[in-house]
């Protein structure tokens, strides 16, 4: 696989955070404006800022909770050279479901929709680990 093929879901996924830090910062400016927020609880308490702002606000934060594990399975399968097709299809899917999963956060937030995508994308992620662990420690040894 190409070192871009590989790396294009995580580039993906580094657009998904920043997209989500400008709809957050769009929320809380909005909401500031309206007089929606109470400004001594802001700094230290989440329930200060209306639903949508904390709905947009966990989304990003969900940003650096699994997808953390994503990067580092990514960059130790793409310096070995153990990413094939099958660890970027797998890749793939663990980025569109962090997508939906952003989504439902921040227009729904039905726990059921969010809870399916984030269940696919764990699922995924497991795979890339199993698969990326399993060719590391079951290739032959070289003397």
């Amino acid at each position: 696989m190409s070192v871009a093929a590989i790396l294009l879901p995580v580039f993906v996924l580094v657009f998904l955070a920043f997209a989500l830090l400008l709809l957050l910062g769009g929320r809380r400016k909005a909401a500031l404006a309206a007089g929606e927020v109470d400004r001594e609880l802001a700094p230290l308490d989440d329930r200060a800022w209306p639903a949508n702002v904390r709905q947009a606000s966990n989304a990003f934060r969900n940003q650096f909770e699994l997808p953390v594990l994503f990067y580092l399975v990514v960059t130790l399968a793409l310096v070995t050279r153990k990413a094939d097709i099958g660890f970027v299809v797998l890749s793939w899917i663990f980025v569109l479901s962090r997508f939906c999963q952003a989504f439902v956060h921040v227009t729904s937030n039905e726990v059921r929709w969010r809870f399916l995508s984030y269940a696919i994308g764990f699922g995924a992620l497991v795979l890339m680990w199993v698969l990326f662990a399993l060719s590391i420690l079951l290739a032959p040894v070289i003397p």
